[in-house]
């Protein structure tokens, strides 16, 4: 067999379970994250549901700390910001952007 083509799984059949795919975005402008500290934000995607799989970026760098999503309620991604660098990051106004793939 050969190997699977970008839109095609191992059995040559489309991917189409990866249509359904949900999007949001909001500002956030996080205060200063203490090192060990984090700081959440709720973005609205309507359709969202527990259980789904949500991949998350922001709109500046965020300077070695880890961005985390996951649907939390119907309708509502979380998006995290966890601060291990070793001290206070303030990363100021930026765009939160989520997209949703529907679970199978």
């Amino acid at each position: 067999m050969a190997n699977p083509m970008y839109g095609q799984n191992k059995d040559d059949s489309s991917l189409n379970r990866f249509t359904d795919v949900l999007t949001g975005s909001a500002t956030w402008d996080p205060s200063s994250i203490a090192d060990g500290d984090e700081q959440a934000t709720g973005i609205t995607v309507a359709g969202a549901e527990l259980g789904d799989f949500v991949m998350a970026s922001i709109s500046v760098d965020i300077q070695d700390m880890v961005l985390d999503a996951q649907v939390t309620a119907a309708d509502t991604v979380t998006c995290v910001l966890a601060n291990n660098t070793g001290s206070a990051v303030d990363l100021g106004s930026s765009t939160a952007s989520v997209i949703v793939v529907k679970a199978v």
